[in-house]
């Protein structure tokens, strides 16, 4: 079963579109979508959640069409990671991830057990137990990701989308992030999708790519037999080696076509 699905889809923002997005993401897998900037990455992202509805064709999430669901159980469903961080409150990381409970609760409910145990685990597993009393803009970079995912976690969502996680941080919290990524899908079978800009994180963690340019659906599949020096010369416009090194994609830039 597809964890979400789009049948062609055509959305217009500004002065851009998406044009007939057809594509289906596996269940249980990681996804990584791709692409030149102002490709339609982000705006992909937003309609496979509801934050943006397309003009034309459907969008379908567990096989349900995503009009249908209930804001409350979308929210139960799906937990959509931003690119941005300005938003958030003066909070400490225990209550930002607290925040995930929301969909489970009623305006002004307080936490039960339930919710305490789950909160906890989120940061067990994402290693932000030990800031829990810290505030959330006094962590670096790689930490406030981090802490960003536990509240994602706590939403106990089976689909988790992110937008470019990895942005900003330097190689050592990238790869931080991707490999505990990796650990949560193969865990707790979360179907992750993430958009990022760097294709040997594509290629390394993920199960599946989907290449996007020009709001349209370029090609789609395995990383590792998608990403060639074709491909990359296609939708980049640059020429590049790309080598297998003990099963590790190596992409090795040459110059701008």
């Amino acid at each position: 079963m597809s964890a979400i699905e789009t049948r062609q889809v055509h959305l217009h923002v500004g002065g851009f579109q998406l044009q007939h997005v057809t594509l289906s993401i596996p269940s249980e897998k990681i996804t990584a979508i791709v692409g030149p900037n102002g490709s339609g990455k982000s705006t992909l992202l937003q309609a496979m959640t509801r934050l943006l509805t397309p003009d034309q064709g459907e969008v379908f999430v567990q096989n349900k069409p995503l009009q249908r669901y209930k804001t409350i159980e979308l929210a139960q469903t799906i937990a959509l990671m931003t690119q941005s961080k300005h938003t958030i409150p003066n909070l400490t990381v225990g209550e930002l991830v607290a925040y995930g409970r929301s969909p489970y609760k009623r305006l002004f409910d307080h936490m039960n057990p339930e919710d305490r145990d789950i909160v906890q685990w989120a940061m067990e597993v994402t290693h932000t137990l030990r800031h829990e009393n810290r505030m959330f803009h006094t962590l670096s970079g790689g930490e406030q990701q981090k802490a960003r995912i536990a509240m994602a976690l706590a939403q106990k969502t089976t689909i988790i989308l992110l937008d470019e996680p990895t942005t900003f941080l330097d190689i050592a919290h990238q790869l931080d992030v991707m490999e505990m990524l990796v650990k949560i899908n193969e865990a707790y079978r979360i179907t992750i999708v993430m958009v990022l800009h760097d294709l040997q994180q594509a290629a390394n963690y993920c199960h599946y790519l989907v290449a996007m340019k020009r709001g349209e659906i370029q090609q789609t599949g395995n990383p590792k037999e998608v990403i060639t020096a074709e491909f990359l010369k296609d939708i980049y416009q640059i020429e590049a080696k790309v080598r297998f090194e003990d099963n590790y994609v190596n992409i090795m830039p040459i110059r701008k076509l």
